[in-house]
């Protein structure tokens, strides 16, 4: 039974509105995401339950939180938590439910949260990712004090990629990272430059998934920044896919085809 509504997050269309230049790939997304938003609630509604609450940070911020839990009994006592995209241009926790909601299907309990600025969270988002830091750090916490679980996957899309891999070694629980478009190219190293070091040099497993057609990073780009990653490193390209189309619902399933055995292997 589906416990909590849905209710539509600030879109990328949003993001206009404080003077941001949206590329199209952006705008397809938007109108893709709201075609499979019916789809995709009936299927939730078969496949798993969803429950709301509010998680504060260490600094007083209050996290509008989902949590996706399987029908049947969990394949599986780890929890994945799943990081948003960049909130300034109005990434949030709607934009990986569909991820979520597979994850539950085939059996996992999955986590997704709006980052501080974000739909209902309270406080105000940061340009560079650095204050989020202590949300994705938080909500681990607290899903390992409230779930039962000493095993965490961290799952960051886009920015959140960043974000969430600057937290990877400060959550001990978190036994492994998956990215999902992470931002390695020379613009985008402005605002997210500084989180590349933690995840490079973090031992825990890691998989990197990107499109060929990413316009953030190009290929090159990826597999120069992972010659210096410490530990295991696993690369997935998805060939044709741009960036902002691998966000896009139509990719949620293959999203889930690479998480679940990059979780069998930890």
């Amino acid at each position: 039974m589906l416990k909590a509504s849905y209710l539509s997050c600030k879109s990328y269309q949003d993001a206009s509105r404080v003077g941001s230049t949206l590329p199209p790939q952006a705008q397809q997304l938007e109108r893709e995401s709201y075609r499979a938003f019916s789809t995709l609630f009936k299927t939730m509604a078969t496949s798993c339950s969803v429950e709301s609450c509010k998680v504060e940070t260490s600094d007083g911020v209050k996290l509008h939180t989902r949590i996706f839990k399987p029908i049947r009994e969990p394949e599986d006592h780890l929890v994945i938590v799943l990081v948003h995209p960049y909130s300034v241009l109005g990434g949030c926790q709607a934009l990986l439910r569909g991820i979520a909601a597979a994850l539950a299907d085939r059996g996992y309990k999955a986590v997704t949260f709006d980052m501080r600025g974000a739909g209902k969270s309270t406080g105000r988002a940061s340009l560079t990712g650095s204050s989020e830091i202590r949300d994705v750090i938080a909500v681990c916490n607290w899903v390992s004090e409230n779930m039962s679980t000493d095993r965490i996957l961290l799952v960051g899309s886009s920015a959140g990629a960043p974000i969430s891999g600057s937290a990877v070694d400060q959550v001990e629980e978190v036994v492994g990272y998956v990215s999902l478009g992470y931002p390695f190219g020379m613009l985008s190293s402005i605002l997210f430059g500084r989180h590349h070091k933690a995840i490079l040099e973090s031992p825990k497993p890691k998989l990197f998934v990107m499109g060929t057609r990413d316009g953030f990073t190009s290929v090159k780009q990826l597999e120069n920044k992972l010659k210096s990653a410490a530990g295991h490193v696993e690369t997935h390209l998805i060939e044709g896919a741009g960036h902002f189309q691998m966000e896009g619902p139509g990719y949620d399933t293959q999203m889930v085809d690479l998480i679940v055995p990059f979780i069998k292997s930890l």
